[in-house]
C-alpha cells in the first residue's frame, strides 16, 4: 500500500484527521489505494505521522461517504467497485438528480459555481481532481433546487459517484465526453430550459455505467 506523505509533517492537531482524510479520499480516487485495499490503522498512523486517533476518525468519515467498508473481523478496506454497486448509486442520482436540477433551473439560480467546476476538471491532473471537480459540478446544478433534503440526499451520494467515475475512467478515459455533455446541460440550463437540462441530464447518468459496465446495464433503468 502506498500513499503519498507530500506536506505529512508537521500537521498542526485540529487539522491532523482533515489531513488524514483528504489523503486517503485522493489516494482511493487515484487507485492509489485500490478497490478491496485494506486499511490498516496502525500502518497508516505511521505512514502519516500521526496518532490512530485520527486515522479512526478519518476511517469513520470515509465509511460513511461509502468510499469505505468497515468490518468487526477484517477491519476497514477500500470500498470495491463492481456493476451493483454503481447501480445502485447511479440508480437513485438517476430518481433525483434530474428533478433537482429542473427546479434549480426553473428558479433562475446562479450557475456561476457550476462554470467553476467545469473548468476545474478540464484543468485536473488526475482523475482525482477531475472526479472531484465533476462532483462539484452537478452539486452546483442540484444545491440550489429549493429541497435541503433532496440536496442532502444527493450529497450523501457525492463521494461514491466520485468512486465509481475514478475507477471507470482508470479503464477507459471517457471523462472528455462527459465533459461535453455538462456543456450541454448548462447551457440548455443558462437558457432557463428545465424540461431540456433535466433531459439531458437523465441522459448523461444513464449513458455514463451504460458505457462504463457494458454487459451489466439494464435499459431501463441502468444510469
Amino acid at each position: 500500500m502506498s500513499v503519498p506523505l507530500s506536506g505529512a509533517a508537521p500537521v498542526p492537531i485540529p487539522s491532523r484527521t482533515q489531513f488524514v482524510l483528504e489523503a486517503l479520499t485522493r489516494a482511493i480516487l487515484t487507485g492509489q489505494l485500490t478497490p478491496g485495499s485494506p486499511l490498516v490503522e496502525n500502518e497508516l498512523a505511521a505512514r502519516f505521522g500521526v496518532s490512530k486517533t485520527p486515522v479512526r476518525e478519518a476511517l469513520k468519515t470515509l465509511a460513511g461517504r461509502g468510499l469505505v467498508v468497515m468490518s468487526e473481523y477484517r477491519g476497514a478496506a477500500v470500498r470495491t467497485v463492481d456493476a451493483a454497486m454503481a447501480r445502485s448509486v447511479y440508480d437513485v442520482r438517476l430518481l433525483l438528480e434530474p428533478e433537482a436540477v429542473r427546479r434549480t433551473v426553473a428558479g433562475r439560480s446562479d450557475l456561476t459555481a457550476a462554470h467553476t467546476a467545469l473548468a476545474r476538471a478540464d484543468s485536473a491532473v488526475d482523475t482525482a481532481e477531475r472526479s472531484l471537480a465533476n462532483r462539484d459540478f452537478h452539486r452546483a446544478l442540484y444545491l440550489p433546487c429549493g429541497n435541503p433534503l433532496l440536496a442532502q440526499l444527493l450529497d450523501d451520494l457525492r463521494d461514491q459517484a466520485a468512486l465509481v467515475s475514478s475507477f471507470a475512467w482508470q479503464v477507459d478515459p471517457t471523462w472528455r465526453r462527459e465533459a461535453d455533455e455538462h456543456r450541454a446541460i448548462l447551457a440548455r440550463a443558462e437558457e432557463g430550459d428545465a424540461e431540456a437540462a433535466a433531459r439531458l441530464l437523465h441522459e448523461h447518468i444513464q449513458g455514463f455505467v451504460r458505457r462504463a459496465f457494458p454487459k451489466d446495464s439494464n435499459e431501463e433503468t441502468q444510469a
